[in-house]
């Protein structure tokens, strides 16, 4: 073979590989192209509920809406604005809002995706097996307690079946995440997945690329890793390591400031 085609192979392969790992970091089992010219690509995405089929998204980079509050709101002045909310059609199936749970002033601000089906009934983020992990992070490997941070998500009601929330349904929450952010004013955010990081940063991000580097958030310093749900499904010494790791950093820098 010519050695420009074999470069040029070899970096098709490369890239290849680098995408299937994508799709494996955000649990993507199986890609399949429904019959029919006017169909999306779906795929099949694992979590801790049973397997599911949904049509990729693009991430959202919609810009905060004006918000009824001032630069320095509290806690309890979002949570009233954003009330029984009904500003997107998350609203039909939730039993709860899961709007945030920890220290009105925490130096650490941990941001995920959405709530499951164990934050769904309990009104609080990150209870269920991926939390159990973020809270084991927490206190025994940071050795302070979970009251001590805060805790949130991009979106407050639980998406079906725990698939990615929707462009609009991002934008709906923009507004009520950002006056989280204001309230507490942590000295470092720490974004859990990709979908948090890519909202935060504004671009699409790969996770695997940015997890471990420094990023910022109008003004924030923001460290971006792992989703405590992706590290239990591939739960390996590197992936643990890899989280245990970003943390600790995000921990030392706000101990810095």
């Amino acid at each position: 073979m010519d050695r420009s085609l074999a470069r040029e192979a070899s970096a098709l392969l490369a890239d290849a590989r680098e995408i299937l790992g994508e799709w494996i970091e955000e649990g993507i089992d199986v890609w399949e192209t429904p019959e029919g010219p006017a169909s999306a690509p779906t795929f099949h995405l694992s979590s801790d509920e049973p397997e599911i089929e949904q049509a990729a998204a693009p991430p959202t980079t919609t810009a905060p809406l004006g918000t009824p509050w001032g630069d320095h709101p509290t806690l309890e002045e979002v949570r009233e604005h954003l009330g029984d909310c009904r500003r997107c059609a998350l609203c039909e199936g939730r039993s709860t809002i899961v709007f945030g749970d920890g220290a009105s002033n925490a130096d650490l601000m941990f941001i995920g995706e959405g709530p499951g089906e164990q934050e769904d009934r309990r009104g609080l983020p990150f209870v269920g097996r991926a939390g159990e992990l973020l809270t084991q992070m927490i206190e025994k490997g940071l050795e302070i307690p979970r009251s001590s941070v805060y805790i949130c998500n991009i979106v407050k009601c639980r998406p079906p079946k725990n698939r990615t929330p929707l462009p609009p349904e991002v934008s709906a929450c923009r507004p009520f995440l950002d006056g989280q952010i204001d309230a507490v004013r942590p000295k470092v955010i720490v974004t859990l997945g990709k979908p948090a990081a890519s909202l935060l940063l504004g671009r699409d991000v790969a996770i695997t690329r940015v997890r471990g580097t420094w990023q910022e958030y109008r003004g924030i310093p923001l460290m971006p890793t792992l989703h405590p749900a992706y590290v239990l499904r591939q739960y390996t010494p590197e992936n643990r390591r890899n989280v245990w790791e970003d943390i600790k950093q995000a921990l030392a820098r706000a101990r810095e400031s």
